[in-house]
């Protein structure tokens, strides 16, 4: 554990040597369990009252930092125990203190941003990220990722993410096929994008065949572009003994569906249509979720 203390500071000595060890500790060059050296010891070293030591010590304890072993010395809390503190401490306390430290021992605040740029590149991704342009169906994507998968879903434009691509550290991104070959390039290569796969419509067409009367079908969606693609496809089984309609949720007036025979409405909408013949149409095909429920536990898994 390297330790810099500059007396002429106007930081309190004791301050210094807290936050260097904090920092000793966030970039794991003291490793959960480690003993600290003694009060006498660490004063010593660092041509410094004992009784300044000792409070720094005793300060990282309080702070859970450090614990205390019965007939040794202080040591670094394992990650378990520092559980209690972590779920109470704002995560800019903890920038804002490895920020001072890294200071205070002579780094660069560039040297510290490409670190910590090289530590989250490394570690797996813990949420997703949806890119889509039409916001409508970015929300749906999200919603039925988070339904399937129950991972946290982000989203954003390609032009976000160009902009910011740091947004895709720490994430899997995911996007439409048709934009695989542009999305794909602005993630890290180490977490290559993963192209999404659309549902077909197959049991919808077949529903609409089955129907014995010219019907008034109506689709229900938050996103116009679903809603217009959801009307070509539909089509050929129109013909021209139904009649389609397409309502954006949420919905202005309820009673809209009332002249509905059959209603197909999205991920979002469906828990809120009150239809007595209500059929979800869901946007990302059932194999597509699959495998990316299978990549985020592969990644998780390393």
């Amino acid at each position: 554990m390297e330790i810099r203390i500059d007396k002429k500071s106007e930081i309190p000595v004791r301050q210094q040597l807290a936050e260097h060890i904090i920092f000793s500790i966030a970039t794991e060059k003291l490793k959960p369990g480690q003993a600290l050296p003694s009060v006498r010891a660490l004063a010593r070293r660092l041509k410094i009252h004992h009784n300044t030591v000792s409070q720094a010590y005793q300060d990282l304890v309080r702070r859970t930092w450090l614990v205390g072993r019965r007939g040794s010395r202080l040591v670094v809390r394992a990650p378990e125990e520092l559980a209690a503190w972590t779920k109470g401490c704002d995560v800019d306390d903890l920038i804002n203190a490895t920020i001072r430290a890294a200071r205070q021992q002579g780094f660069s605040l560039q040297a510290l941003r490409e670190r910590v740029r090289t530590r989250l590149l490394a570690e797996p991704p813990d949420h997703i990220l949806v890119v889509e342009e039409d916001p409508g169906l970015r929300r749906l994507i999200q919603e039925e990722i988070r339904a399937a998968l129950g991972h946290p879903a982000e989203g954003c434009s390609l032009a976000n993410l160009a902009a910011h691509p740091g947004m895709a550290i720490g994430a899997l991104t995911v996007t439409g096929q048709y934009a695989i070959g542009e999305v794909d390039p602005l993630v890290p290569k180490s977490v290559p994008a993963i192209p999404l796969v659309f549902s077909a419509v197959d049991e919808h067409l077949e529903l609409l065949r089955k129907l014995q009367q010219p019907s008034v079908i109506v689709v229900v969606s938050v996103s116009a572009a679903f809603l217009k693609t959801a009307r070509s496809l539909l089509a050929p089984a129109l013909g021209r003994r139904h009649v389609m309609r397409d309502l954006c949720f949420p919905l202005d007036d309820p009673k809209a569906l009332r002249a509905a025979d059959l209603v197909f409405a999205d991920s979002i909408a469906r828990p809120q249509v009150r239809h007595s013949k209500v059929f979800l149409y869901r946007l990302i095909a059932p194999s597509s979720l699959e495998y990316l429920c299978s990549a985020m536990k592969s990644y998780q898994a390393r």
